[in-house]
């Protein structure tokens, strides 16, 4: 499970989780303005972008197409699967309060 923040500054951001809370960045797209980074056991990824949208739990799984269809078959919110890049497919669900998990499945 990774945890995902948005941030209005992508470099200034992971500046602060680096430098100040100890993580280590493992991994940067600058094209898509997002980065991975690890602190132990714990995963958080930054991405920038603009808007009040705030923190979101992300659930890795083997098979976002199948999941979504189950959850759907339970009655379940859950939005359109994107992919992006051919690098990871992503699908938002909703829980009964309206709080988004992110479910993603690594396709490269």
């Amino acid at each position: 499970m990774k945890v995902w923040y948005r941030v209005r500054d992508l470099d200034a951001g992971s500046a602060f989780y680096t430098g100040t809370l100890g993580f280590e960045e493992v991994f940067r797209d600058e094209e898509a303005r997002w980065a991975q980074l690890r602190r132990g056991d714990m995963d958080i990824a930054l991405w920038e972008a603009k808007g009040d949208e705030g923190g979101v739990a992300s659930v890795t799984v083997p098979d976002v197409k199948a999941e979504a269809d189950r959850l759907r078959d339970a009655g379940v919110e859950v939005g359109v699967i994107v992919e992006l890049h051919g690098q990871v497919r992503i699908v938002d669900v909703f829980d009964p309060d309206g709080n988004r998990i992110q479910f993603t499945e690594e396709v490269a």
